[in-house]
């Protein structure tokens, strides 16, 4: 059985495991088969899908979304409003090895603010994704993604840009769903 946290006004399924020191948000929902490590801090109105393993030390910010089958370990923080699609990869060591212990050589990895992942992307240790950036589902990622930034391929490349709200921007820079207007200033994308 899942074990208390500092708050109860969140779902648990049956299935999962919070270890002990774990803070969860209201409104969180834990679904099936995940794993919840000490010393991890999931905010408000999370969704956490089947097989989602988080932890030791992990943050997760307010109203992400995690997809089945995605493991976020100690170095990777997501902000607010981050969604991972399922599958995803985060690594947490560069050059790993079996027979090597490499836990002082985690390097941080922080998913900015309204940020998406697609699915099977894999994002390389040590890099920070933009906020509201756009992994496309199986890029690997092996630099740092500017804000806003359409990524895709391996290695993953800039293909062009995307709105507040996800829409990929063609070359008048405004958004088909919100009709809001950017501008490139210095490479990077802006709302005028």
């Amino acid at each position: 059985m899942p074990s208390p946290s500092t708050s109860t006004s969140y779902f648990c399924h049956e299935s999962s495991y919070i270890d002990a020191n774990v803070d969860i948000g209201s409104g969180t929902k834990i679904w099936h088969f995940c794993h919840i490590l000490p010393n991890t801090r999931i905010g408000q109105n999370c969704s956490l899908g089947q097989n989602v393993v988080l932890g030791p030390d992990v943050i997760v910010g307010n109203g992400c979304k995690i997809q089945n089958n995605v493991s976020i370990y100690k170095g990777v923080t997501l902000e607010d409003d981050v969604f991972c699609g399922p599958s995803c990869v985060f690594t947490n060591v560069l050059t790993p090895r079996a027979n090597v212990s490499r836990a002082g050589e985690f390097l941080d990895t922080r998913v900015k603010k309204g940020a998406s992942i697609g699915a099977n992307a894999t994002i390389v240790c040590g890099n920070e994704i933009g906020e509201y950036s756009l992994i496309a589902a199986g890029s690997v990622i092996t630099k740092p993604v500017k804000p806003h930034a359409l990524m895709a391929g391996v290695p993953a490349k800039q293909i062009g840009w995307v709105s507040h709200s996800g829409e990929i921007l063609d070359e008048t820079l405004t958004c088909p769903k919100t009709g809001e207007v950017y501008e490139i200033d210095g490479g990077q994308l802006k709302k005028c």
